[in-house]
């Protein structure tokens, strides 16, 4: 297992000149004594593996994956209960990823079984929406009570929102690949009609939400056009793939030179967060397979992408057109 263990911290290691040097400064020991531990002819003890696990930021829970290869360990965030853990959840996904900022190759790819977040956290109803619905499934008090979507628009902490925005505004800097299907839009407006039914959004209101969802597709497809997040100085690229074959689930890989590490959700807002090299690649392979059997939007050909967004805006018109109508919805 040390060995395993040494070969992991080498790997981390972002001393140019010894590692040697670098474990025995660590330590607190001589060049010689760290030269034994690395060569496993002294045993590391546990004082000095969390000493070593502090430095190279890694988690103790790192060594059982190394010792147990059919084994790996995930990672669990706080549940956002109410608004307040909802901001902090938000802010803490921002540190996540303010520092891929700063990395040209970084990418995203984001499986969306749902429009994902990186659309949804703007100034506009359908934000407000979405962390309402959120905070519906996880509060219980804000669930008994029944409050409505218009009444509690009207008392969000101005903090929470901000919060929401600015980690939207962090995803433009960032190189994005989706994959959607013609299902993608279609779970959000289903919940918008359950809710409108369920007297908890005003026709008023839903119907903004739809012109909201509206220009969220719009935009999705200038950028698809472009290949390029828009409305930013940089040049990140942002790709658009049609899956047709199989189920998207709502999952994130960030892929950077040095580290691959995916996010899997299990409930509302909550994921397992998995750094394991070798699952992490075996996600990644499956994502380019994935799609290798997609068409790519911007080479598919105007007819192929002009079929997908008219359809899209086509059931978010059926859904507004049920709102106004109070009918049954037909496209689903």
């Amino acid at each position: 297992m040390q060995e395993q263990f040494i070969k992991y911290l080498k790997n981390k290691s972002k001393n140019n000149t010894s590692f040697v040097d670098e474990m025995a400064g660590v330590l607190d020991i001589g060049y010689d004594a760290a030269y034994r531990r690395i060569n496993l002819k002294t045993n590391l003890s546990l004082e000095e593996s969390v000493k070593l696990a502090k430095h190279f930021k890694i988690s103790l829970n790192k060594l059982f994956e190394i010792d147990s290869p059919d084994h790996i360990v995930v990672e669990l965030p706080p549940l956002p209960k109410n608004e307040k853990g909802l901001e902090m959840w938000f802010k803490a996904s921002l540190q996540n990823v303010l520092h891929l900022t700063k990395e040209k190759e970084a990418e995203f790819i984001y499986s969306g079984k749902d429009i994902p977040l990186f659309h949804l956290l703007t100034d506009s109803y359908l934000t407000r929406y979405k962390m309402y619905v959120w905070l519906k499934d996880l509060n219980e008090e804000m669930a008994r009570t029944k409050i409505s979507f218009d009444d509690w628009m009207k008392q969000i902490p101005v903090s929470l929102l901000n919060s929401a925005i600015e980690l939207g505004e962090l995803y433009k800097n960032i190189n994005i690949t989706e994959l959607w299907s013609d299902n993608t839009v279609t779970g959000t407006l289903h919940q918008l009609i359950y809710y409108f039914e369920a007297g908890l959004v005003s026709k008023e209101v839903a119907l903004k939400i739809c012109d909201d969802i509206d220009l969220v597709i719009g935009h999705t497809e200038k950028m698809t056009i472009n290949q390029s997040i828009l409305e930013t100085d940089r040049e990140n690229s942002f790709k658009l793939y049609k899956c047709d074959l199989h189920v998207l689930t709502n999952s994130l890989m960030i892929v950077t030179p040095k580290q691959k590490v995916f996010y899997v959700p299990f409930t509302v807002l909550t994921y397992f967060k998995v750094e394991h090299e070798e699952t992490c690649l075996l996600m990644h392979d499956f994502l380019r397979k994935q799609m290798s059997n997609s068409k790519l939007l911007v080479t598919a050909g105007e007819k192929d992408r002009t079929l997908f967004f008219n359809k899209i805006h086509s059931k978010i018109e059926i859904t507004r057109q049920r709102i106004i109508r109070e009918d049954a919805m037909t496209f689903l």
